[in-house]
């Protein structure tokens, strides 16, 4: 079956994992209650085993640096109409009601993270 998904991948410092935990978890019920399909946020934890094979590391993708991990999230829709819609009332309940990253410090730097929209080509399980 056909989705579509927003993906992201930020770094994180890792003594601010706790604090964007509980930021992610309140913005994942956003995202739900407003219709997303499963919203899910990973914290890095084995991110150098596949260097041996060639492949970039997450922590040089996401320019990690020393003392910091690498976020993995994704918010699976229904299509890219469905995220659309999920998205402008996710946006207006978060300008009619600021959640804690926009009212306080965020525990990472917006400025790099990286945010894309993906229609699935394969979906097994």
């Amino acid at each position: 079956m056909k989705r579509y998904v927003d993906g992201y991948v930020l770094p994180i410092k890792k003594r601010n994992l706790k604090a964007y935990r509980k930021m992610a978890a309140k913005a994942g019920k956003v995202w739900m209650k407003h219709g997303a399909l499963q919203y899910v946020e990973c914290a890095g934890e084995d991110l150098k085993s596949m260097a041996k094979w060639g492949c970039v590391t997450f922590p040089k993708l996401a320019k990690a640096k020393a003392g910091e991990t690498v976020i993995f999230a994704y918010v699976v829709y229904k299509s890219r109409a469905h995220r659309d819609k999920v998205n402008a009332k996710v946006m207006k309940e978060f300008t009619a009601h600021p959640p804690d990253c926009e009212t306080k410090k965020v525990p990472f730097e917006m400025r790099r993270m990286t945010v894309g929209g993906f229609e699935t080509i394969v979906c097994l399980g």
